[in-house]
């Protein structure tokens, strides 16, 4: 699966809104700086119809190295979870519904 840079969004981005570029590549930096300094205080991102960015708590655990097969202790530990929105649940609907040759109306209706 290829992979998008931030360079490459930037470019899109320049092209499509006629922004200098050094504008737009600042802009983009600045807001995932402030996504970033909102999830380590713990806030949780709403981006409506675009999906949810919030911190959550993971467990301790006991895990299991594959090479040596000990056993080890996996301490708590934060992570950030992301739940797609409708927008982007309808954009992968059409992806897959493409992929699978049906209408992408009928695939975001659910007559497939």
């Amino acid at each position: 699966m290829p992979t998008t840079t931030k360079k490459e969004l930037i470019d899109r981005i320049s092209a499509r809104t006629g922004l200098r570029r050094n504008d737009v590549r600042e802009t983009v930096q600045q807001f995932l700086d402030e996504v970033v300094n909102e999830l380590a205080k713990g806030r949780r991102l709403e981006f409506r119809d675009f999906g949810v960015f919030e911190v959550k708590s993971r467990a301790p655990r006991v895990g299991q190295n594959p090479r040596t097969l000990e056993r080890v202790q996996v301490p708590a530990r934060k992570t950030v979870k992301f739940k797609p929105g409708r927008l982007m649940n309808a954009a992968f609907e059409v992806t897959t519904a493409a992929k699978r040759k049906v209408s992408p109306v009928a695939s975001i209706v659910g007559a497939a």
